[in-house]
Order: structure tokens, then C-alpha cells, then sequence
């Protein structure tokens, strides 16, 4: 009987032993839930200014065709050099001026029941222009025309430094974001404790390029300026605010 009894004790004391480690993990609280110990605020908000472009950029091209492909070449690059010409006439810098594309691709017509049949080349040379002052934006396209462009796809306004506009947005971001949190912690009765983290989204966007159609209804006559509006520059931001009662 003694030998049971000493058999079921230490039965006993090393089931107790075992569940001992379980019944701590037990009652201590997982690390995750110190994040609910504290009433947390996980607000968004942004800013946003408007100013006045100081630039702009134009993208248009010359095409010509010609029955061989030195004849379209050649044309192209006579009437290229031309618009070259009248860029530099209407005050715009070499340094502005920049070729982004150049084709040449033949050209054939097709009939029924019949192999394609080659017509001649087509070639064609695009060029991006930044105009640095928009005073002379009205003339470098009126000039560019003229001269012989015959495609021009758009025009895009734009900041050459978007820095003060970006930190100016920042600063109403964050202070649309502060008066949300106060708000909320007035409303639940709470006041800020801390601002845990703060991210940022958004920024400066170059505006979307401008159809020429719609570029040259705003063109009253030849020369006359093109109005570039506001550009509108947003910063998003997001804040993690701790309350307390």
C-alpha cells in the first residue's frame, strides 16, 4: 500500500510539474495585446495648394513621305531643321530642344486577293520642347507650325521647382490631420497623448499633356500667350495618435 501511495505522489507531482510552464503561458498576455492596452487614433487627411505653372512642354513632329526612303528622310530633315530654326528664333534654348523619336517605316497598298504592294516611306521625327518661360509659349508654337510642324500632340504645364508648393501642401496636411484627432479625441472624451507615426502619399504630378485641339482654342491669334491655369499639388498623410482620458 505504501509503495502505491508513493507511486500515485510522485504521479502526481510530475502531472503538476508538467502543467505548471502551461498555466504561466496561460496567464501571461501575448505581446500583441499590449496594443490594445491604449485608445489609438488611425487618422488620414491631406493638402493641397494651387499655383501658377512656370513652364511648359510641347511635344510635336514633323512626318513627310517620299517614294524611296532617302527621299522621305531627306524631306524630313529639311523641314525638321527648319522648326530647329524657328525654336531657336522664338528664343527657346538648344539645351530644351530634344529629339524622342525618329521612324521611318514604307508604305504599301493593299487590294483584294492581291500581295501588298509597296507606295513609298513614310518618315517621321518628333521633338519635346521645354519652354522655360511661358511668355514665348504662344510664339514657339505659332513659329513651329509655320515652319513646317505638322504634328503636334499636346502641351503640359509644369513647376521647374515643385519643392516650396510640395512643403507648403505638407504643412496644411498635417495640420487638417492634427485638427481631425483633436476632434476626435474631444468627442470621445479623450485628449492626445502622443503622435505615434506619421506617413506621407501624394505629391507633385506634372499635369496631364493638353490636346492641340483644345491648345489652340485657347490661342486667340498668332503669338498670343496660352493660359496655363493652376496646377493643383496634394500630399497625403497618415498619423497614428495614443489617447488617454
Amino acid at each position: 500500500m505504501n509503495n502505491l501511495m508513493r507511486a500515485a505522489g510522485l504521479s502526481l507531482a510530475i502531472a503538476t510539474a508538467a502543467a505548471a510552464p502551461a498555466a504561466l503561458a496561460q496567464a501571461a498576455p501575448p505581446a500583441a495585446d499590449s496594443l490594445f492596452r491604449a485608445t489609438t487614433l488611425n487618422l488620414a487627411a491631406y493638402g493641397e495648394v494651387r499655383v501658377e505653372p512656370d513652364m511648359a512642354t510641347i511635344t510635336l513632329g514633323v512626318m513627310t513621305e517620299g517614294k524611296t526612303a532617302a527621299e522621305a528622310m531627306t524631306a524630313n530633315a529639311q523641314r525638321m531643321n527648319a522648326v530647329m530654326a524657328s525654336l531657336k528664333k522664338a528664343g527657346i534654348a538648344e539645351r530644351d530642344i530634344q529629339t524622342s523619336n525618329l521612324n521611318l517605316s514604307p508604305q504599301y497598298r493593299y487590294q483584294e486577293n492581291q500581295p501588298p504592294t509597296l507606295v513609298g516611306y513614310q518618315a517621321s521625327n518628333q521633338v519635346t520642347i521645354q519652354v522655360q518661360d511661358l511668355k514665348r509659349l504662344g510664339a514657339a508654337v505659332d513659329t513651329t507650325v509655320n515652319a513646317g510642324a505638322n504634328q503636334v500632340h499636346g502641351i503640359s504645364f509644369g513647376l521647374k521647382d515643385p519643392t516650396a508648393a510640395e512643403n507648403a501642401a505638407r504643412e496644411a496636411a498635417v495640420k487638417a490631420l492634427s485638427a481631425k484627432a483633436d476632434l476626435y479625441a474631444r468627442a470621445t472624451s479623450h485628449r492626445i497623448q502622443r503622435l505615434v507615426s506619421l506617413s506621407e502619399g501624394g505629391g507633385y504630378a506634372p499635369q496631364p499633356p493638353m490636346p492641340m485641339m483644345a491648345m489652340r482654342a485657347e490661342m486667340k491669334d498668332a503669338g498670343s500667350p496660352v493660359s496655363g491655369g493652376e496646377l493643383r499639388v496634394r500630399i497625403d498623410v497618415t498619423g497614428l495618435y495614443e489617447l488617454a482620458r
